[in-house]
Order: structure tokens, then sequence, then C-alpha cells
């Protein structure tokens, strides 16, 4: 069961969002808040943000983002965040579509409608500019590789599949990927790659 929390400022929003998944039998909706910075993070896995246009303090956050919108300056924010997972689908997305990117952003991936993250790939960047000649050691065509499954959002067993390699050697492309790329997580991998341009969505 996904426990998810809804947050909106507008009250009718909220509530036609509980109805939407009120009937979803893997998803609970555990608490509704106006504002992100009141959301209870023992009791949520993925926050939905609507009509939200404040992200201050996402940073800060232990858990998943699913945010609806189609102003796509208002998700530029969250490029150089820390959150885990994030999620980008339109306003106007039925029940299914938001079922669908709820579970995505709870199992830790980056999902969005394909409208919408090309017109998030188009918005500048820190990096942009920058290139992969801004690294201290340029990736390897199977990093790249690597790098541009995981922004797919998939899994290491689905990435070996895809090119063809043992599981073991897509972790040891991953550990060469963070250090070069000054990450952490696979999200900080997949952010610094959009950031440098090494991502095509």
């Amino acid at each position: 069961m996904i426990h998810i929390t809804i947050v909106s400022p507008n009250h009718a929003l909220r509530v036609g969002l509980r109805e939407m998944l009120a009937n979803h039998p893997a998803i609970r909706v555990t608490g509704e808040a106006v504002r992100l910075a009141d959301v209870n993070e023992n009791e949520t896995e993925v926050a939905v943000l609507a009509s939200v246009s404040s992200v201050h303090g996402i940073e800060e956050k232990d858990f998943g983002i699913l945010f609806l919108t189609d102003e796509i300056e208002t998700i530029r924010p969250m490029l150089t965040s820390g959150i885990r997972a994030l999620g980008v689908l339109s306003a106007e997305a039925g029940a299914d579509e938001l079922a669908a990117g709820i579970a995505a952003v709870a199992e830790g991936l980056w999902v969005g409608a394909p409208g919408l993250v090309e017109g998030l790939m188009r918005l500048p960047k820190s990096g942009e500019g920058l290139g992969e000649e801004s690294l201290p050691e340029p990736l390897t065509a199977r990093e790249k590789e690597v790098l541009q499954q995981m922004a797919e959002g998939l899994a290491n067993k689905q990435i070996a599949l895809a090119l063809g390699i043992s599981e073991h050697t897509v972790k040891f492309h991953l550990s060469a990927l963070y250090a070069k790329l000054g990450a952490a997580s696979r999200t900080e991998a997949v952010k610094r790659g959009i950031e440098l341009g090494l991502i095509s969505l």
C-alpha cells in the first residue's frame, strides 16, 4: 500500500484528487496539506503537489514528489533538490495516469509526461554550456548508455538486459558514474546528467 499526502492550497482540488484515488487498491490517501512544509513525513511515501507555487524546502523532504502542473518553469528548482524521486504530470492527468505516476515515484523513479519532460529539457540549466568537459574525467560510451537508461527509469536488472551485460557490470558502471558526476544517488546522477546535457529524453 502506497501512502500519499495531497498538497494544494485549493480545497476543492484536494477533495477532487482524494475522490479520484479513493477506490485504488494500492493507494491510500493518509493526509492533505495546504503547504509542503505541513506534510507528515512519517505517514507519506509520495506527496502529490497540485497548484503549488512554492517548493521552498523541498530538498529537506524524505519522500517522493509527484507534481501536477502545466507550468514547466515551476519545476526547475526540483532539478537541484535532494529529493529521492520526482514525477511530473499534467494538471489534467486522469486517474490511471495519476496512479501510475504515484506508483513509479514510490519506487524511487523519475517519471514524467512526454510533453512536459521535453519542455523541461529545454529550460536553461545552471550547467548549460559547460557540457562534459566540465567533468574531471569524461564518461565512457557505456557509462553514458547506463546513465540514459537510468534516466528512463530502468532498474539495474532492466539496464543489464537492455545493454546485454551482467547486473554486476551495471553496478560497476554506476559506481564510476557517481564518482565522475559527484553524485551520491541515482537521482543526483540523473539530475547532473540533465544539467550537463548528457541525457536526452
